[in-house]
């Protein structure tokens, strides 16, 4: 039977890669499934959920501006008019399901469609939920969680593990270990190392790996660095005395290719790259950013490194010991291999079919 379901959420790619990737799962088990993702208006979402050949409609919905007071002025103005809203595309779409994956439009399209006795599904990311999920939570029908000891937040009945759902062209990927390093024009000869501190970059994963490539250099490491665009310039001049074997790049679109050609990668701990990093089965250290919501960063880090899957470095020690971390991983292969076996354990490569398989078990179609 044809199925409506209202997809809501973004404002980051750790919010959209999901959504679109559960959009894609419920077409592909229930053709003739007729989606509509809800958005907020101005953000990315609005761009990069057409380019997957979905529709969205955006809200006027904006979060606490923590550093600008002014401007949360109109926010009980937004608040109301984005439920008004969120009435209305409820009204015109009937959907079956309303389906919350975080981010702004998340909140109000779930609360309306509670009051409404609409069934909903919330697709929690993080290692610690935040203070909207926790709300919506105990009237959801199903919360779909990648981390252990969720209780904490939701009632235990609802929860359900899903693992979180990762881009298709990742967590299928065939490509080989040469095949990536072709794609960067690296050597066979010495050991990879990538560096992402997500889209944007990471100031003090950047910092601290321009302070350490003379250190990279002795190590006979070659790089893959992604940097974001406010540090690719000075990342390029600083490079750029040590020869070959470092590429730095703003962003890394064939993420896939980067982590064929990575032996060890450094990241920040978004739910997204501790997805794909458990899929792709590599050694890990994490450098958390300190200042994500309830700090979920550090807890989505903590979870891996207390299953031996990962290290960590906290953001305010990675000047002094990123680099030094990293060396003493390097020369361990033994190391490399414990946490390698350890993070793909905790990879789950259906994630997008087991909550698609969710919504159309709470739909009742």
């Amino acid at each position: 039977m044809q199925m409506k379901v209202v997809i809501a959420g973004g404002g980051t790619g750790g919010h959209i890669f999901p959504a679109v990737a559960i959009g894609h799962a419920l077409q592909r088990l229930n053709p003739g499934t007729e989606l509509l993702f809800v958005g907020a208006n101005g953000k990315m979402e609005m761009e990069k959920v057409p380019q997957e050949g979905f529709k969205i409609v955006g809200l006027d919905i904006a979060g606490f501006n923590r550093s600008n007071l002014l401007k949360n002025l109109s926010l009980p103005f937004k608040l109301w008019k984005s439920r008004q809203q969120a009435n209305n595309v409820i009204a015109d779409f009937k959907p079956d399901v309303v389906v919350g994956v975080g981010g702004f439009a998340s909140f109000p399209m779930l609360y309306v469609a509670q009051n409404k006795g609409i069934p909903t599904l919330i697709q929690e990311q993080n290692s610690f939920a935040g203070k909207s999920n926790k709300i919506l939570g105990k009237r959801a029908k199903a919360v779909c969680v990648a981390y252990d000891n969720m209780e904490r937040f939701f009632p235990k009945e609802k929860i359900i593990i899903t693992g979180n759902p990762v881009r298709a062209r990742i967590s299928q990927s065939r490509i080989t270990k040469q095949e990536g390093l072709d794609a960067f024009r690296l050597s066979t000869e010495k050991k990879t190392v990538l560096v992402v501190g997500g889209s944007l970059g990471a100031k003090s994963i950047n910092e601290a790996i321009a302070k350490g490539l003379e250190m990279l250099k002795g190590m006979n490491v070659q790089l893959i660095w992604q940097t974001g665009k406010l540090f690719i310039e000075e990342a390029r001049k600083s490079s750029e005395k040590y020869g070959s074997g470092f590429v730095v790049m703003d962003f890394i679109k064939n993420m896939e290719y980067a982590y064929a050609a990575a032996d060890v990668v450094i990241s920040r701990a978004g739910a997204l790259a501790s997805a794909e990093l458990c899929i792709a089965g590599k050694p890990v250290i994490f450098v958390p950013y300190p200042f994500a919501a309830e700090d979920h960063q550090t807890s989505n880090a903590l979870a891996l490194v207390e299953h031996n899957a990962a290290l960590m470095v906290r953001d305010n020690d990675a000047q002094e010991q990123l680099i030094k971390k990293l060396q003493t991983l390097m020369s361990d292969d033994r190391m490399q291999v414990i946490l390698s076996e350890n993070i793909v354990k905790q990879g789950i490569k259906d994630a997008d079919e087991r909550i698609a398989k969710q919504v159309i078990a709470i739909s009742g179609k």
